[in-house]
């Protein structure tokens, strides 16, 4: 929400966080953490004074949303299993029944958050058909 916000002023303005907090509902504590994160995935800018605030570093169709998940660590995740743990979910040491299931759906998940852009949700363009990538270049994409 925080970003979308963002994304809906006017190009190379800054925006204060206490603004954003207020037009969103959102605590100012949140989104100072938040934003930090942001800035550190070089996702905004921030400057200082009185005219100071945040401002975003590529235009909001070059921003995925799927960017900013990774950036503020919060990975969309439908299963409790570690992908890369040989080990499993279950109480015997064994992946669960329903594993590959699950794991495939947060795949699809992924891909289609890496194909919204911050300009798509800004503009209500929800009209996105789900596109399952091929794995490896979602893998590059997500390096990023």
């Amino acid at each position: 929400m925080a970003m979308v916000d963002l994304a809906e002023q006017p190009s190379g303005s800054c925006v204060s966080l206490s603004s954003i907090a207020e037009r969103q509902g959102l605590p100012l504590q949140y989104l100072e953490q938040l934003f930090a994160k942001l800035r550190k995935s070089h996702l905004v800018n921030s400057s200082r004074g009185t005219n100071g605030g945040y401002e975003l570093t590529r235009a909001p169709n070059e921003i995925r949303i799927y960017d900013i998940i990774l950036a503020t660590d919060a990975p969309v995740k439908v299963t409790r299993c570690n992908a890369h743990d040989a080990k499993g979910c279950s109480k015997d040491i064994k992946r669960c029944n329903s594993h590959n299931l699950w794991h495939e759906l947060e795949h699809v998940v992924h891909d289609y958050l890496i194909q919204v852009s911050l300009a798509d949700v800004a503009n209500g363009n929800h009209n996105h058909p789900i596109v399952v990538l091929n794995r490896p270049k979602v893998e590059s994409i997500a390096a990023r």
